[in-house]
């Protein structure tokens, strides 16, 4: 795509995480776009750090997961584990975070997910998605601001001004995704407001250098809540060695961000440390908000929202920007079925109501985490809220309702986002299983990658058969697998974790996630699947 060219199937607005995940993923479906980004290039700050397991199953399935963990501050932090409590780096140790629902980036998932956590900064993330994302063909145009956009039944009508010329020029799209944060212009020219307990906190990150080698130890943690007299806050190594951040609670009503000056964060840092003589070289202070929000629709017409754009949370639990990546990841299949023409535009009426609901319920259990933070500093701390969910229920067992989820009359939903043990429920993550394929293992998750799946049983080939005839006719690329034809299952686990029989079958999204189930043989099975995938295509 040339400076010059007036068209993109999507324009994007925003270079934030979620914006280069949704050019990633995009791109990944071969869809072109356009990303526009108001500031001149992918922030230095460090900011989040924390790549949950499910978004780097989603790195893993773009190819992405080896360069992610190839990163500086992925090796250099590959063993750090646990959260801790303290005066001070080097004083009295208060307590740690030891909760059922807490699952540390240590624990074994080996059983859940082919892959795990990595630490990695969001300054090292965001160039690895963006160098992807361009060589799949996804352009970037930086110091350019989205000044306004309007939209009809036919597509979206951009003005982008180039910030340093002052040019405008117009730019016309299918559609647009605002992935330009919580103040972007985007949701404010749609008119769609935020709902949820709001604001939590104010705080500032100071990113600096120090030696705290001697403090630091043999110890390897993630964070370390400092809690004394001058400072509270919190630690966090980001190379075992020099490079740290400290993030500090602030009053705005009571004290300006800007009477942060240096020095003051300098005798900050040297309290959160426990070393009054400390030399430390600041090399940057950001002020943030921790809030709860979420925004009231996530699409409106041709225009949909991801990440920050769409909903804020504290950092507790490291579920914000990963909640923004399964946004863009969602989203990206049902835009490229769409625009090739094998789903009707209905499929895009799912991300609302499938997201949103997902989205609040997790902005909810970060700020039930940033609620419960402060009890490892008590002696004898009470027991954690009952409403907090575990890590891996957050991960792994959220629960789609919509339109492009077809439950059947023996599926037991349960009510509610949260569902800790799906087995293959449509509208659920589909569980990983370990199968072999050409004599070597593989993950189901890794057969989910483009096109929808049929993975049938052992006795299910006229379910196979019936995918096969169904697409065809169509005109869908559908991929189907047989267990015990191109799959071997030695351990016999796929049935049970997918909720099926040996004359069953499951359909999975693109994304992942389980479309439709039958249990066993039904009568009829290519009228069945003809009506199956018509209704998941929304055709």
């Amino acid at each position: 795509m040339s400076v010059k060219q007036q068209h993109v199937p999507v324009l994007v607005a925003g270079a934030g995480l979620a914006g280069l995940s949704t050019a990633l993923f995009l791109s990944w479906h071969e869809v072109p776009c356009l990303v526009v980004e108001r500031h001149r290039g992918i922030s230095p700050h460090p900011r989040a750090r924390g790549i949950n397991p499910r978004a780097m199953e989603l790195m893993r399935a773009a190819g992405l997961e080896e360069r992610v963990r190839a990163t500086e501050s992925a090796r250099a932090l590959a063993h750090n584990t646990g959260v801790l409590a303290a005066q001070s780096l080097a004083g009295h140790q208060l307590g740690a975070l030891h909760e059922q629902y807490f699952m540390d980036v240590r624990t074994d998932l080996s059983a859940l997910s082919p892959t795990g956590w990595c630490l990695c900064h969001q300054d090292e993330f965001e160039p690895v998605i963006q160098d992807r994302a361009r060589e799949l063909g996804a352009r970037f145009a930086y110091y350019t601001e989205l000044e306004s956009f309007e939209q009809n039944a036919d597509g979206v009508t951009a003005r982008l001004r180039d910030r340093d010329t002052g040019e405008v020029r117009t730019v016309t799209a299918d559609y647009l995704v605002g992935a330009d944060g919580p103040a972007g212009p985007v949701r404010a020219a749609l008119g769609i407001g935020v709902e949820g307990p709001g604001t939590t906190g104010h705080f500032l990150n100071v990113h600096f250098e120090a030696d705290l080698a001697e403090e630091l130890g043999e110890r390897r943690f993630i964070m370390c809540y400092t809690f004394n007299d001058t400072v509270r806050g919190a630690l966090m190594p980001l190379d075992n060695s020099r490079r740290w951040l400290l993030h500090v609670v602030f009053d705005p009503a009571a004290e300006d961000a800007a009477s942060f000056t240096e020095e003051r964060c300098r005798e900050l840092v040297r309290a959160a440390a426990g070393v009054p003589e400390l030399e430390v070289k600041v090399l940057g202070v950001m002020p943030w908000e921790a809030a709860g929000r979420t925004a009231t629709a996530f699409a409106q017409g041709r225009v949909f929202l991801v990440g920050d754009a769409a909903h804020v949370m504290p950092p507790s639990g490291a579920f914000g920007s990963n909640t923004g990546i399964q946004d863009a990841h969602n989203l990206a299949w049902k835009l490229a079925a769409v625009l090739r023409g094998e789903a009707g535009p209905g499929l895009l009426e799912s991300y609302d109501p499938e997201r949103r609901p997902v989205c609040a319920a997790t902005v909810e259990q970060a700020v039930l985490r940033s609620k419960d933070r402060p009890r490892l500093a008590a002696k004898e701390p009470a027991p954690a809220d009952p409403a907090i969910h575990a890590d891996t229920e957050i991960w792994f067992g959220w629960q789609y309702r919509s339109g492009a989820v077809l439950t059947g009359a023996d599926d037991q939903v349960p009510d509610g986002v949260w569902n800790a043990d799906p087995h293959g429920l449509p509208g659920t993550r589909a569980p990983h299983v370990l199968l072999e394929r050409d004599g070597r293992q593989v993950s189901t998750l890794d057969l989910f990658t483009k096109a929808p799946v049929l993975l049938a049983g052992p006795e299910g080939e006229p379910w196979a058969e019936a995918a096969r005839a169904a697409a065809g006719r169509a005109g869908v690329t559908l991929d189907v697998l047989r267990i015990g034809d191109a799959l071997d299952d030695p351990a016999g686990a796929w049935a049970a974790a997918y909720g099926v029989r040996a004359g069953g079958a499951v359909l999975v999204r693109p994304d992942g996630v389980v479309a439709w189930r039958a249990a066993d043989a039904q009568d009829d099975p290519e009228a069945v699947f003809d009506g199956v995938l018509k209704a998941l295509l929304a055709r």
